[in-house]
C-alpha cells in the first residue's frame, strides 16, 4: 500500500527539479486535564434587572410617515424645545423618556430610568410609529493580542511574526483579517478541530489547556517509533530517519536522512495556540481546542491508517479502536502524495477509499480540510478527492507560491510563507509551534526566519481549518456544504498584478512546474481566505456569544474578567440578556453577578476549567460559546520526554461535551541529499 509522509518545515521551501513533490507538516493536541471531564453545563438566561438605578439608552429610528418623524426632523435644525416633542412616544406607550441627541432626520437617541436598554428597545419596538430601535452600547477598541510572536519586530524572529493573520493590506496581500473575525467570534472549546499528523508535543506551553486525548493509528510499530503499533497515546516522539536506516533498514530503506518534523505541533498552534496570555504566539482559533490523531510517522504513513484515522476523528465506527468521546467539527489534513502526471492515470473519484470516507464524514457534520501540495502541479490525493477542501498556498504578496500544487480541484487559497529575501532570515514565514530536539523531543520552541523557517501549504490548510472552526463557533448549525460556500462567497479576489515582471497568470492541468503565478479561480480556487468575511457570514442572523477574557490563566487567590460586551446580534435584533456558568465550581468561583456582560472568575485549585456565556435576542434566539481557564500554576514546559510519551493514555485528557499538503515523491527521496545541501540557497530564492 502506497505510503503518505509530511515534509519537514525546512524542505517545505524548495522547488527543484529534482523534486516530485514535498509533504506538509501538521500540529497535533494536547490532552485537557482531568478535572475537566465534568461537561459544560447550559447557562440559564437571566431576568431582566428592573433596578431603578439602571438606566436604558436606545437609538429610535422612526418610520419616515410618522407625525414624530416630522418633528424630529424639525428639531435637527430649530429648538431643543421643538426635539422634545419627541417625548410624545413614550406618552402614548405609558413610558417617561428623555430625548437625546439627534443622529439623523427620523433618528435619536432616548433613555430611560428604572429598565434596561434591552426592555426599553422592545417596549418601542412595539410602537406603530417606530421602524427600529438598538441598544445604544459602548465599543471599546480591539487591543491587539498579547502574545509577544505576534506583532514581531525588532529583536524578534521573524520580524514579521504573524503577518498572516493580520488585516490584509498593499503589502500583506493574502493575510486573512483574523482580527476582524476576533472581534466577532474567539471560537468556542466545545468546536473541536482534528489534526491528522505526527502527533503533538504535550508540555508545549503555547498548547497548554488546548488539547482533547487523541489516538495513535501508525499500525506498524517501526513507522511509529514509539515501541508499538496503535494505541491511545497520539505523542509526537520524532520521526527522524538516521543514515543506517536510510541505508539498511528493511522498511525506511530508501526514505532519505532526516530530522524530526514536529510537523503535527506546528499544525496544531497554527490552529489552537493559547492566545492573550502575553506568551508566545496567537492560535486563530483562540477557545478551539485540538484533537491530535497520529497517522505520520518515521517515512510518512498508511492510507488505511490515515482513513481509519480520519474516520474515528469525525467519531465513525473503527473496529478495534475505542469510541472517541471528543469527535470533531472539523478534520485538518496537511499531507498527501502526488498523482501520476499521466492524463491516463485517473484523478481521485467518487469511488476511492478517501473519497468514501470523506462522504461518510461530512454526513456525520464534519468539514475535511487538506492541503493542496507541494509540487507545483497537480493537486495532490487526498485534496484532489471529492469531499475535501483542498487549499492551495499564497505568497504575502497575493500570488501562487513556487512550491504549491494548483488545478480545479483547488476550493481556496491561504498563506503558505515565503521568503522573498536573497540573503538573511526568511522575511515571510509562517510561525508555529514546535520543538528542538533534531532526533528525541528536546525543549519547546517557534520557528523562526532562520534555518527553520516554516514553508508550505501544510501551513495553509490549518488557517482554512481554524477559519472553520470560528464559522461553527458562530453556527454550529453549519452543514460541511455550506461551511464550504461561505468560504468560497466570502474569499477575496486574487490580484492580477504587482508582483513583477516575468509573472503569468497561472494554469492548470500541465505537468510542469509553475513557479510564482497570478491565481485564477480554475487553478487556486475561489480566492483569497477572508476569516472576518467568513464568520460574518457564517452567523447570519444568530447571535454571537463572545468571550473575550482579560487572561487564561487565573493565578491561585487572583481573578480574571471575562468580558461578554462584545456579543453581537443581527440587524434590527437587541441582546436581551447574558447567562454565565462554570463547569467545575472545585476549580474556580464567580465574583458577584453571573448575568452581566461581565463576569469575575477567580481561581480555587489547579487545573483546566470551563467556562460557558450563553446570550439571547429580542427575537428569541439564543447562543452559546464555551472558553478553556487554566486556573492555578501552569505545568512547568520541561525539555525532553514528559509523562505522554510512554505507550498507552495521555498524562492528561478531556471530557467529551500528511503530511503537510503534498505528498513524498520517488523524486523526492532520490534527490533528498541534494536537497539538504542546497537547502540555505534555494530557501530564500525570491519568487518561491
Amino acid at each position: 500500500m502506497m505510503t503518505t509522509r509530511p515534509t519537514s518545515n525546512t524542505l517545505a521551501t524548495l522547488t527543484l527539479s529534482a523534486l516530485s513533490a514535498l509533504f506538509l507538516t501538521g500540529l497535533a493536541p494536547q490532552a485537557l486535564a482531568g478535572t475537566e471531564r465534568t461537561p459544560l453545563r447550559a447557562a440559564t438566561l437571566p431576568a431582566e434587572s428592573t433596578q431603578s438605578a439602571e438606566t436604558a439608552r436606545v437609538i429610535v429610528r422612526l418610520r419616515t410617515s410618522s407625525r414624530l418623524a416630522s418633528t424630529l426632523s424639525a428639531g435637527t435644525r430649530a429648538t431643543v424645545a421643538e426635539l422634545r416633542q419627541a417625548q410624545a412616544l413614550g406618552s402614548r406607550l405609558g413610558l417617561t423618556l428623555q430625548d437625546g441627541h439627534s443622529i439623523a432626520p427620523d433618528m435619536q437617541v432616548m433613555t430611560a430610568s428604572g429598565m434596561s436598554s434591552a426592555t426599553l428597545a422592545r417596549r418601542l419596538a412595539a410602537d406603530s410609529e417606530v421602524l427600529s430601535v438598538h441598544v445604544d452600547q459602548r465599543r471599546r477598541t480591539h487591543a491587539a493580542v498579547s502574545d509577544p510572536l505576534y506583532a514581531g519586530g525588532s529583536g524578534f524572529s521573524p520580524a514579521s511574526g504573524q503577518w498572516y493573520l493580520r488585516s490584509a493590506s498593499n503589502t500583506l496581500v493574502s493575510a486573512i483579517n483574523a482580527e476582524t473575525a476576533w472581534s466577532l467570534t474567539t471560537g468556542s472549546a466545545g468546536v473541536i478541530v482534528a489534526v491528522l499528523d505526527t502527533g503533538v508535543r504535550w508540555n508545549h506551553p503555547d498548547l497548554d489547556g488546548k488539547l482533547v486525548g487523541g489516538y495513535d493509528f501508525i499500525s506498524e510499530s517501526v513507522i511509529a517509533n514509539d515501541g508499538d503499533g496503535r494505541d491511545s497515546n497520539p505523542a509526537d516522539p520524532g520521526d527522524w530517519i538516521s543514515s543506517t536506516e536510510n541505508s539498511s533498514d528493511a522498511t525506511l530503506k530508501g526514505c532519505g536522512v532526516s530530522d524530526s518534523s514536529w510537523h503535527g505541533t506546528q499544525m496544531a498552534g497554527l490552529i489552537g495556540a493559547s492566545t492573550n496570555n502575553a506568551s508566545g504566539m496567537a492560535g486563530l482559533g483562540r477557545h478551539v481546542r485540538v484533537l491530535p490523531v497520529r497517522v505520520l510517522g518515521k517515512c510518512g504513513g498508511y492510507d488505511s491508517d490515515i482513513i481509519a484515522g480520519m474516520r474515528w476523528a469525525a467519531g465513525l465506527t473503527v473496529p478495534g479502536v475505542p469510541a472517541n468521546p471528543n469527535p470533531a467539527r472539523v478534520i485538518s489534513m496537511s499531507l498527501g502524495y502526488p498523482e501520476s502526471d499521466n492524463d491516463d492515470v485517473p484523478d481521485c473519484n467518487a469511488a476511492d477509499a478517501y473519497s468514501i470516507a470523506a462522504a461518510e464524514i461530512n454526513a456525520a457534520g464534519a468539514v475535511v480540510v487538506a492541503s493542496a501540495g507541494n509540487d507545483s502541479r497537480k493537486v495532490n490525493k487526498p485534496a484532489n478527492c471529492p469531499g475535501f477542501i483542498a487549499v492551495a498556498g499564497l505568497r504575502h504578496a497575493g500570488t501562487k507560491n513556487g512550491f504549491s500544487s494548483l488545478g480545479p480541484e483547488v476550493s481556496i487559497a491561504a498563506p503558505a510563507g515565503n521568503c522573498v529575501n536573497l540573503g538573511g532570515e526568511c522575511l515571510y514565514p509562517i510561525l508555529s509551534t514546535s520543538n528542538t530536539g533534531t532526533t528525541t523531543p528536546s525543549c519547546h520552541t517557534h520557528t523562526t526566519g532562520g534555518s527553520d523557517a516554516a514553508v508550505g501549504t501544510s501551513f495553509a490548510a490549518p488557517l482554512v481549518s481554524g477559519t472553520a472552526a470560528l464559522m461553527l463557533a458562530a453556527n454550529p448549525a453549519l452543514t460541511p456544504a455550506q461551511v464550504l460556500s461561505l468560504l468560497k462567497s466570502s474569499a477575496r479576489g486574487f490580484p492580477s498584478s504587482g508582483a513583477g515582471v516575468g509573472v503569468s497568470s497561472c494554469v492548470a492541468g500541465i505537468s510542469t512546474d509553475q513557479d510564482e503565478c497570478y491565481c485564477t479561480t480554475g487553478t487556486c480556487g475561489a480566492g483569497m481566505l477572508d476569516a472576518g468575511a467568513a464568520v460574518r457570514a457564517a452567523a447570519g442572523t444568530l447571535p454571537i456569544a463572545r468571550i473575550g477574557e482579560t487572561s487564561t490563566r487565573i493565578d491561585l487567590g487572583s481573578a480574571t474578567l471575562l468580558d461578554g460586551s462584545g456579543s453581537s446580534v443581527a440587524a434590527g435584533r437587541t441582546l436581551a440578556g447574558y447567562g454565565w456558568a462554570l463547569g467545575d465550581s472545585t476549580l474556580a468561583r464567580f465574583n458577584g453577578t453571573t448575568s452581566g456582560s461581565t463576569a469575575s472568575v477567580s481561581a480555587l485549585g489547579s487545573g483546566l476549567v470551563a467556562v460557558t456565556l450563553t446570550v439571547g435576542d429580542s427575537a428569541g434566539a439564543s447562543a452559546s460559546s464555551s472558553a478553556v481557564l487554566r486556573t492555578g500554576p501552569a505545568p512547568s514546559a520541561t525539555c525532553g520526554t514528559d509523562s505522554s510519551d510512554g505507550a498507552g493514555t495521555p498524562a492528561a485528557t478531556t471530557p467529551a461535551s500528511e503530511d503537510s499538503g503534498g505528498a513524498l515523491g520517488a523524486g523526492w527521496l532520490a534527490g533528498l541529499a541534494l536537497v539538504t545541501a542546497l537547502l540555505a540557497a534555494v530557501r530564500r530564492r525570491a519568487r518561491a
